[in-house]
């Protein structure tokens, strides 16, 4: 097979453009093929082979589409298709399986043309391919290359006619969600060693228990005492309450409400009936949430026996409702269960009927997790119970989890709703929780401190990287530069959330992930060739959205460490030269409160090299040389002819008078400095005065006032309301300022050979500047 293929297909395409044509994405590639073609091709006429093609391609690209792949290309009579290549939701893996499953399903119980039956083999791959976006966009066809394009295609050989069969990568994505079991190792053409290949079967069966929440937890004690609280007072108010626990993936809502569900076990000595569902996602079965809140109640698993679940069902509704009614809801309690698909209301209503009879008696709590991923269906009947709970006085509380993006389609009165929103850890229960979990993964030589920026506050990334750490062989990286790889997990979930930005957006972060962790405006609109303002208007928006926050500097960070890693392996190699070289070379004109943060709080005599990288401006001068005339005058041709759009003026200025115009940032006092100096740096707003004091000039950036800086104020009327202005604070930043060689003084020695002596000619006073300004 060739790596790189034209499709004839599309995914839904965002309308905004996206100035990078190409991009390097983790894609999930299927790959279908008929067997037995080539016999079938002999014994048929080729008229009849066109129309069985025919009707085959349109079954394929119907489950396709329904599943939101792409049809990369028809090879003969086999289909290749990628999921991922233009959005990804998380689900790319997930989403091809079904996929599969479903195209096995179609041609089971579809006779084509000429009462021909076909079976195929389905595998599907998941890596990192580079995608043409431009094509698909411009033309409908679509240009993947990567070797995961060849793996599809070569393990669908080791399938059973009938079969799927996935890659590695394949199977940890739908781990979970689909059931599975190992082949032998595949041994394919090009690979140096054998490929773990595993079948895929159905999808997985719903567990009421899900094991994976047994981790500690850490750092929740405020947000577990609130919710105990508004359940206790349900209980024994007997009034419902719906109560929320809301955050984004991997911040910890799973783990919460299972340690919630075991927090609560009673309330003043009376049982509480806990009742327990998860919305899977894409649901193959609308009510099946439902379903598995009655699984929970009665005590029954999913693959129990057919004569144990009509017992169980039995014993559950007698003594609950008149005898008269109980055999009725024990049928429709078995048909929900047997089928919960959009035929099975009656038996959502006969358990609605359960669980209200059930809080008649006791405190009742329906949790449900992932609420966001539920049909509506399932909302709906979580809406009906609540009202009816509510009009007979019953002690009902819904839990439930869910992003904080979901909107409720039938929203509640805001004194029934209750949010509990989970923020990140902070750095101490993060290290904590790293540590611990560690320990249980026997890898406590783990860097912890190097770990906990990755986590963000996570626990969900910290349980990643844990268990990256644990099947990793490897010791673990060391060095200042040495930083573990990003976990497959949190990969999906950063591309999902970087792809839901339209193309401005998303071309925003991913050359904003190319420069430092604190970013500003005017050097990502350098890289991409835009405005300051077209930036900064983006860069509000993300905010917004909780992808990008306020730096410590004043600059911008991307608020995720896996978001930023993530946009920065979509670029091509390309592209990311491309970035460095206008990094390192380019500074906008525009945005100069920017510059003047960035010269005026890194300027460094000593090194001009370092303020050629801070400003990512070319000063020729300073480079040449280290000494004090040539970096000014480098500084100095750096900032001319940049003007402030009020008028204001200077930024470095010395004691002939010239100024270039920066406008400082900070509306207060920004330098002071003794007059005679060979040089100081300040800023001058339009109508500031000099102080009394004409050896000790100031300028006041709130507007022109009379000061002292001894007395510490002026004239009656005019004192300074700010504390220490006009002297050096406490804790201030010293930066001293390359010399200027003036005329020698009166007295002073002459230099011999037109040179400065050491230790001639060097300022003693030092510019203070503020504090946060480093």
């Amino acid at each position: 097979m060739p790596l790189s293929t034209v499709g004839t297909g599309r995914e839904d395409v965002t309308t905004s453009p996206w100035p990078v044509p190409q991009e390097r994405r983790t894609l999930t590639v299927l790959f279908a093929d008929i067997v037995g073609s080539t016999a079938l091709t002999e014994r048929l006429d080729p008229e009849d082979v066109r129309a069985v093609q025919s009707a085959y391609f349109a079954i394929v690209a119907g489950v396709l589409r329904r599943w939101q792949g792409t049809v990369e290309k028809y090879v003969g009579d086999a289909v290749m298709a990628l999921f991922g290549a233009r959005t990804s939701d998380g689900l790319d893996g997930y989403r091809a399986v079904r996929a599969a499953l479903e195209i096995q399903a179609a041609l089971d119980r579809r006779v084509l043309p000429g009462g021909v039956r076909l079976r195929v083999r389905v595998g599907v791959a998941t890596g990192e391919a580079v995608v043409d976006l431009a094509g698909v966009r411009d033309g409908g066809h679509g240009m993947a290359s990567g070797a995961v394009l060849t793996t599809a295609a070569r393990i669908q050989e080791y399938a059973p006619p009938g079969g799927v069969v996935v890659c590695a990568a394949t199977h940890r994505a739908t781990a979970g969600l689909v059931d599975q079991h190992a082949l032998a190792p595949a041994t394919l053409t090009g690979k140096a060693l054998p490929v773990d290949v595993w079948r895929v079967t159905r999808t997985a069966h719903p567990q009421p228990h899900p094991t994976r929440h047994h981790g500690p937890l850490i750092g929740r004690r405020r947000e577990v005492a609130t919710v105990l609280d508004q359940l206790t007072r349900a209980a024994r108010e007997h009034r419902p309450r719906w109560v929320a626990l809301i955050g984004p993936d991997g911040i910890g809502r799973s783990r919460l409400l299972a340690e919630l569900r075991h927090r609560l076990p009673e309330v003043d000595g009376t049982p509480v009936c806990w009742t327990m569902a998860h919305c899977p996602p894409y649901p193959e079965q609308v009510f099946g949430p439902v379903a598995e809140l009655l699984r929970d109640v009665a005590g029954l698993a999913a693959t129990d026996p057919a004569d144990t679940v009509r017992a169980r069902l039995d014993a559950l509704v007698e003594g609950l409702l008149p005898a008269h009614r109980a055999a009725v809801t024990a049928a429709a309690l078995g048909a929900l269960l047997a089928a919960p698909d959009r035929s099975a209301g009656t038996g959502a209503a006969a358990v609605r009927q359960v669980l209200l009879a059930l809080a008649a008696r006791r405190p009742v709590v329906v949790g449900v997790d992932d609420l966001d991923r539920a049909a509506p269906q399932v909302n709906h009947f979580l809406h009906s119970l609540f009202a009816a709970a509510t009009a007979r006085g019953l002690p009902l509380a819904v839990l439930a989890t869910h992003r904080p993006e979901h909107a409720d389609p039938l929203p509640l009165p805001g004194h029934r709703r209750h949010p509990v929103e989970l923020p990140p850890l902070d750095t101490v229960h993060t290290g904590r929780l790293l540590r611990r979990l560690l320990a249980r993964a026997g890898r406590p030589g783990v860097d912890v401190v190097r770990l906990t920026p990755l986590v963000a506050g996570r626990p969900g990334y910290a349980a990643a990287y844990v268990d990256a750490a644990r099947r990793s062989t490897s010791p673990p990286p060391t060095g200042r530069a040495a930083e573990p790889s990003l976990p497959e997990s949190l990969r999906r979930r950063a591309a999902a959330r970087l792809d839901r930005c339209d193309g401005p957006h998303r071309a925003v972060l991913m050359a904003a992930a190319t420069l430092d962790v604190e970013f500003t405006a005017s050097r990502v609109a350098g890289l991409l060739g835009w405005t300051p303002g077209r930036v900064a208007d983006a860069l509000r928006r993300l905010a917004d959205a909780g992808l990008v926050r306020v730096g410590a500097r004043g600059g911008h960070v991307i608020a995720d460490p896996a978001l930023r890693r993530c946009a920065y392996d979509r670029l091509p190699r390309t592209v990311r030269a491309d970035f460095a070289r206008r990094a390192g070379t380019a500074l906008p004109a525009a945005s100069h409160p920017d510059l003047a943060r960035r010269v005026g709080t890194a300027l460094r005599a000593a090194d001009p090299t370092d303020l050629v990288r801070r400003t990512g401006t070319d000063l020729s001068a300073a480079a040449a040389s280290r000494r004090g005339l040539a970096h000014r005058a480098g500084v100095r041709r750096a900032l001319a002819g940049i003007r402030s759009t009020d008028g204001s003026n200077t930024g470095i200025r010395s004691t002939d008078g010239s100024s270039t115009g920066i406008r400082s940032p900070w509306r207060r006092p920004v330098a002071t400095a003794t007059a005679g100096d060979a040089s100081w740096l300040r800023t001058v707003p339009p109508g500031a005065t000099r102080s009394h004091d004409p050896g000790r000039p100031r300028v006041d950036v709130d507007g022109p006032r009379h000061f002292d800086p001894v007395r510490r104020s002026g004239v009656p009327g005019d004192r300074d309301p700010r504390t220490g202005a006009g002297v050096p604070r406490a804790g201030a930043v010293v930066v001293p300022l390359p010399v200027r060689v003036t005329a020698a003084p009166a007295g002073s020695r002459p230099a011999t050979g037109g040179r400065r002596r050491r230790g001639e000619g060097v300022p003693r006073p030092a510019v203070p500047l503020p504090a946060r300004a480093a």
